[in-house]
């Protein structure tokens, strides 16, 4: 059971718990790239560490095949930190009041 018992509780949680995206593209747009952008940049991480590893493929010698496992690290952790990552979504209360000023600030049309 709720620990929350007023509706003023209630809709104050709302607005600090629940999330609105605010990054300004079409909802549906938003719900396919932001899959489409992640699955890429795995893609992307995938083909360096495969590129790397062209090299130790085969008989090679140690020295090779050491160098191309630091190279795969390397390029493998170069990658992941600039893979896409979802910027956060805006807290529903800041959402609503930027609304509200956006509205009082717009002129009234006569």
């Amino acid at each position: 059971m709720s620990k929350v018992k007023t509706p003023k509780d209630k809709k104050r949680l709302s607005y600090e718990r629940d999330r609105r995206n605010t990054y300004g593209e079409n909802q549906k747009s938003s719900r396919k790239n932001i899959p489409r952008s992640k699955q890429l940049s795995h893609q992307e991480e995938r083909r360096a560490v495969r590129q790397a590893l062209i090299p130790a493929q085969g008989d090679v010698r140690v020295k090779i095949a050491d160098e191309a496992h630091s190279q795969v690290l390397r390029t493998g952790r170069i990658k992941k930190l600039s893979a896409f990552r979802k910027s956060p979504d805006r807290p529903l209360g800041e959402v609503v009041a930027r609304r509200l000023r956006r509205r009082r600030s717009e002129p009234a049309f006569d």
